[in-house]
């Protein structure tokens, strides 16, 4: 199988691949043609069929299809041009070469998470930690296999273990160099900021927003089920759990960008800021993964609001 990361410009396929969107659209002449973006383990491509005649079967979002067509390349980024398509058939594909997965090793990134909570010294605190990432087998196998985000970043299998670790290294370090800082409110935070995406985003191979998560976000989400746990945690401090749970709600750190609360602790200051750090330098790293390596400019990106530009190598 030629997987996506492995395709250059120019380059023509015959290979199945996972629709995991589809649209119709309308050139400006009128004329209707497909936006796709095709999936496989190695991420994702946008793909267009810009002559649906003789050739192009009927499929649907989610289906295996089997494509011909051309690499090509729009603003300094690959993308297929397709002339013909059939759904696959059974015994055609394997689904597990779908799946986008973390490159790093699962259990040795849970096992350095457990490291930073055994260091929790608050013991109601290490309590709620505890209930969820050391007692809780069913959260645990979830946890270690659900994605960060439907595409943006850590879009994959294992992802949101790999986000969450980023995002607690780097908030043991800053807590090391900013001593305002107290070590098990952020740490916790970090812990638990993105929980909800366990609900708002479904398991792959859809890996898309759900009904909860379209009508009340993974921080509305996440925030609830820490504050549910809380609870059952006998004398658990009413200021801890409040400051927690803003942590939690302010770690997108605007309203415009979703938070119901800007950050008024400096540790919910400090979460947002690195949250904001981990997503966009990952963000970053995917895209140049993704783009063709002769390539240096790689045209405007509204993530960034830059036109983005490989750095060059010495």
């Amino acid at each position: 199988m030629r997987f996506l990361n492995e395709l250059r410009e120019g380059e023509m396929i015959k290979e199945t691949y996972l629709c995991k969107q589809l649209q119709t659209l309308k050139t400006k002449a009128g004329k209707s043609y497909y936006s796709m973006l095709l999936q496989d383990k190695t991420g994702t491509m946008d793909a267009k069929v810009w002559d649906l005649g003789a050739g192009i079967d009927h499929f649907e979002t989610m289906d295996y299809i089997h494509i011909e067509g051309q690499v090509t390349s729009f603003q300094g980024t690959l993308q297929l041009n397709i002339k013909r398509v059939r759904r696959s058939q059974e015994g055609e594909y394997n689904p597990a070469d779908f799946m986008p997965t973390t490159t790093k090793n699962v259990e040795e990134m849970y096992k350095e998470l457990l490291s930073y909570i055994a260091k929790i010294k608050e013991p109601h605190v290490k309590a709620l930690v505890n209930s969820f990432f050391v007692d809780d087998k069913e959260f645990i196998k979830k946890f270690k296999n659900h994605s960060a985000a439907k595409s943006v970043h850590h879009g994959f299998i294992g992802g949101l273990l790999e986000h969450t670790l980023g995002i607690v290294r780097l908030c043991n370090y800053m807590c090391d160099n900013y001593p305002i800082l107290q070590r098990d409110l952020l740490v916790t935070s970090a812990l638990f900021h993105d929980l909800g995406k366990l609900e708002e985003i479904s398991p792959f191979p859809e890996n898309d927003y759900t009904d909860e998560g379209n009508l009340l976000g993974h921080i509305f989400i996440g925030t609830a089920k820490v504050n549910e746990r809380i609870k059952t945690i006998p004398g658990f401090p009413p200021k801890m759990a409040n400051e927690i749970m803003h942590c939690i709600l302010a770690h997108h750190g605007e309203l415009e960008y979703g938070s119901p609360k800007k950050p008024a602790l400096a540790e919910a200051l400090a979460l947002s800021m690195i949250d904001n750090l981990d997503a966009k330098m990952q963000t970053m790293t995917e895209l140049l993964s993704g783009a063709d390596d002769k390539t240096d400019w790689l045209g405007f990106q509204r993530l960034f609001d830059s036109n983005i530009r490989r750095t060059s190598e010495y």
